[in-house]
């Protein structure tokens, strides 16, 4: 099984700062264009199908980056992808064009993502990790995956924690950065075991 795990193309809320999780916010015109070359790029990976969260800005980026392809390739929407919820933080400008944070709860959840509360209505990392292990380990171990190459299309959070069960390192958990919009991550499953082959690898 080889799964090509993408972050959603840019929003007008990425370029705003603001927090958007579970906000349904669609792809910004660069969002489009830059989903438009990463399926230009991709479009000789032959794949068999494509699990994208259900919100419009990943499912939009899967769609575009499948009409390269040279035949039609189904796609599924799976919640367990979506985006981290920040409930009553949803709209929050995190920092500004300098990078200062103005709001201390984001700044503790690009920090130290462990000491972030679980919002009002909202989820916390280990609610995110939860999930899309739950996903991760329902697609692994399913023998009709076993010899597909899929595509994912998630959200920066929830791809951080989706390959958790690739890096084993929680405490780590951005692993450097935020993943950038659009980016690729490739990573190989044989016998249960995963193999990170790409990391953020951004086609602009």
């Amino acid at each position: 099984m080889k799964l090509y795990v993408v972050r959603h193309g840019e929003t007008v809320w990425n370029k705003l700062h603001k927090v958007q999780g579970a906000a349904d916010i669609p792809l910004a015109p660069n969002g489009i264009l830059l989903a438009e070359k990463t399926g230009e790029a991709l479009k000789d990976v032959r794949f068999d199908l494509c699990f994208s969260s259900p919100l419009a800005r990943a499912r939009k980026t899967a769609e575009l980056i499948l009409d390269s392809q040279a035949g039609e390739v189904p796609v599924i929407e799976d919640k367990r992808i979506q985006e981290i919820d920040f409930g009553e933080l949803e709209g929050v400008i995190c920092f500004n064009d300098a990078h200062e944070y103005l709001n201390p709860e984001m700044e503790k959840f690009f920090t130290d993502p462990w000491r972030f509360k679980r919002p009002k209505h909202g989820e916390n990392i280990a609610d995110i990790l939860a999930r899309t292990k739950d996903f991760w380990d329902e697609k692994i171990h399913d023998p009709s995956l076993l010899d597909k190459t899929i595509l994912i299309a998630s959200h920066g959070c929830a791809v951080r924690a989706l390959l958790q069960n690739v890096y084993q390192d929680p405490e780590n958990f951005w692993h450097g950065c935020v993943p950038p919009n659009c980016s690729v991550n490739v990573v190989e499953v044989k016998d249960g075991q995963a193999v990170l082959l790409e990391e953020d690898k951004v086609y602009a």
